[in-house]
């Protein structure tokens, strides 16, 4: 299994190193561009540097991957724009900067909420693939070709992950008409979430947010209904990631897994885990964007507790009253 690998500013070469000394399973990088809104925070959360000083070192750090052959894929995924959505001095921006990462680093894919953005993608740079972002949440057939005109690939909604039945049908829909299927392996977030719209469209206006006097703080319907522990009882059910072990269940139905690493303080791991390993003896929450290890401390979710069962139909992940262990506190 290949893999698509979120860039993340750190601290330490580790990161990095370990993208590259792992770059034959690696399908691609994905990463945000300054200026732009998208779908997370920006890349300079885990390094206390100038904004002009973290540019550059980002700018080496896509050079250096370039150089290694490693694909690199550009994010437009905020899921609101506000008032730049259909300017055309946006639009101009966006073929800018396609236009500069293409000429200065090589760029094999741009990955997109907007069909607007696909189709002057499409339209200006015919070469590049255009993905439907995950944050669209496209899960039927339907829904694919509504949009068809405007992407060469989709994520899958989340709440399909582990249902082979609904990927299989949806696989064939992609290879009759000339698309891919790509898969999100490690979300943290809840199934049919219903304030997920709403935190998105936070999360793309957050540099205009923090500049405000808030009435309140926002983290997440997530966090708020994890943090009861009544609410945790079908925590396997209500969750869509896939474990490192399980990963090789889904050789031939997709070319690459995604993998959340923008904002984890620890992307190294995750990679070590999927790509290296293949396998994880600890807190499988820790590999989770978003990550609810704090949320359900002292508890963790003991990923070699957890029971797995594999059907023609589905993956399941069972055994939570073992898996969940409190720690000594």
């Amino acid at each position: 299994m290949k893999f698509s690998v979120g860039y993340q500013l750190m601290p330490d070469t580790d990161f990095l190193q370990t993208i590259i000394s792992n770059k034959e399973s690696i399908y691609e990088v994905y990463f945000a561009w300054d200026g732009f809104a998208n779908g997370r925070n920006t890349t300079y959360i885990a390094r206390d540097l100038p904004q002009w000083e973290a540019s550059k070192q980002k700018m080496n750090d896509l050079a250096l991957l370039s150089q290694n052959g490693i694909n690199l894929n550009l994010l437009f995924n905020a899921t609101c724009y506000g008032a730049d959505s259909l300017s055309k001095s946006f639009f101009e921006s966006v073929g800018d900067t396609v236009d500069y990462v293409k000429s200065n680093f090589g760029l094999c894919g741009v990955t997109t909420t907007s069909p607007l953005i696909g189709k002057f993608i499409k339209d200006n740079f015919p070469l590049i693939n255009v993905r439907a972002s995950v944050n669209m949440s496209i899960g039927t057939k339907e829904g694919m070709d509504y949009v068809a005109p405007y992407f060469d690939s989709f994520y899958l909604k989340r709440e399909l992950n582990r249902d082979f039945e609904a990927i299989r049908s949806l696989k064939a829909w992609c290879d009759d008409n000339n698309k891919q299927l790509f898969i999100l392996a490690n979300s943290g977030c809840l199934n049919n979430c219903s304030a997920h719209i709403f935190h998105d469209n936070l999360v793309s206006h957050e540099n205009e947010i923090r500049k405000m006097d808030n009435g309140y703080a926002f983290e997440g319907i997530c966090r708020t209904y994890l943090s009861d522990v009544k609410n945790r009882k079908t925590l396997l059910d209500i969750t869509n990631f896939i474990r490192p072990e399980d990963t090789e269940l889904y050789e031939g139905l997709t070319p690459a897994m995604k993998l959340a690493t923008r904002v984890s303080p620890n992307p190294a791991r995750i990679l070590k885990a999927y790509i290296e390993n293949k396998k994880f003896p600890g807190n499988v929450l820790e590999l989770l964007e978003p990550n609810h290890s704090h949320t359900l401390y002292p508890y963790i979710l003991d990923n070699e507790k957890i029971n797995k069962t594999v059907t023609d139909k589905r993956l399941i992940y069972s055994g939570l009253e073992s898996a969940l262990i409190k720690l000594e506190e």
